[in-house]
């Protein structure tokens, strides 16, 4: 299913305008805070800050982000499922909130029912990447160099169960259940070294990590996990054209409040990320981090959108037997 299908984009209403009144009746009066499950300075913290900046400038009260880290997202992710239920602590996720059921046997939360769903913001691509001395120059060549040799080769990841881990597994799985050993690292710049010095020779990571590498031909990108080719690599193939039928996978961005949250101040949080996609300084530098952005995402079909991904990648995470470090 296409991601615009599962949106509803082509059915949605356009954006309706931001009427500051409106939403000072649904919007908490103390300041509001947006709460990162990841690192300060990260993929994730960074896209966060920008948005929170600029709906600052048209919210009643200012947005604050804050990073709580630990036990992957689980730490931060509590702290928002025990919120008061007023709007006023948000949380910023990844897909990492679609895989919280399958990884983890234990839960202080219920992803799904301690959670409504406000906005999808927008999706990150990742780049299949190899060693120049692989002896795999196309995707194609690169599965049938896996398929003769299983279990030989190892691949890099950012981190044990997060996107590119599981991007990793799907891409074995479609290309007809090939084996390679997973070699997790604590972010991608923590693995990039093992796969220049050809020790870890193959890497699937996000395509604003594997670009540079890309661009100064340092590593080889056989494939990118859109459906399409994208305007940044028009050279570029995707798995799909490289014989991997229906593969798509990214890493995605998505606001949710505590269950609960009155209807009101969920489609008011909704306006105002909307609102702030919408600004062409937004879209243009999420743009720069290769994000996918979307401005006109509901409540309901961001609902719809994380149900689809945790049916995608709960087989998966289970079928591969992934679990937390």
């Amino acid at each position: 299913m296409q991601r615009r299908d599962i949106l509803g984009l082509a059915g949605a209403a356009a954006l309706t305008p931001f009427a500051k009144p409106a939403l000072a009746q649904a919007w908490p009066s103390g300041p509001g805070r947006i709460i990162v499950p990841f690192a300060a300075g990260g993929p994730t913290d960074i896209p966060a800050r920008l948005i929170a900046e600029e709906m600052s400038k048209f919210l009643p009260a200012r947005l604050v982000v804050e990073n709580r880290t630990g036990s992957g997202v689980v730490i931060g992710t509590d702290l928002v499922s025990k919120a008061p239920k007023d709007g006023q602590t948000i949380l910023y996720t990844t897909i990492a909130h679609a895989c919280l059921r399958a990884l983890f046997d234990r839960l202080p939360f219920d992803p799904v029912a301690d959670f409504t769903p406000t906005t999808y913001i927008g999706q990150i691509p990742m780049i299949m990447l190899v060693n120049k001395d692989l002896p795999a120059r196309t995707l194609p060549e690169l599965i049938d160099l896996l398929r003769k040799n299983p279990g030989k080769y190892d691949y890099a990841s950012s981190g044990n169960g997060g996107a590119v881990h599981l991007a990793s597994e799907l891409f074995l799985h479609m290309a007809g259940g090939l084996k390679a050993n997973h070699i997790p690292f604590r972010g991608s710049s923590a693995a990039m070294p093992e796969v220049l010095s050809g020790r870890i020779p193959i890497m699937l990571d996000v395509a604003a990590a594997a670009l540079p590498y890309m661009q100064r031909g340092e590593l080889r990108a056989l494939a990118i996990s859109t459906k399409e080719r994208m305007p940044y690599a028009r050279d570029l193939p995707t798995f799909i054209e490289g014989g991997v039928a229906g593969y798509e996978a990214y890493t995605w961005h998505m606001a949710l409040v505590p269950s609960g949250t009155p209807a009101a101040t969920v489609q008011a949080i909704n306006a105002a990320f909307n609102r702030a996609l919408s600004q062409d300084s937004v879209k243009n530098r999420l743009s720069d981090l290769t994000m996918d952005v979307t401005t006109n995402s509901t409540p309901e079909s961001a609902a719809r959108f994380l149900a689809a991904e945790m049916a995608k990648w709960e087989p998966i995470i289970r079928a591969a037997g992934i679990k937390p470090n």
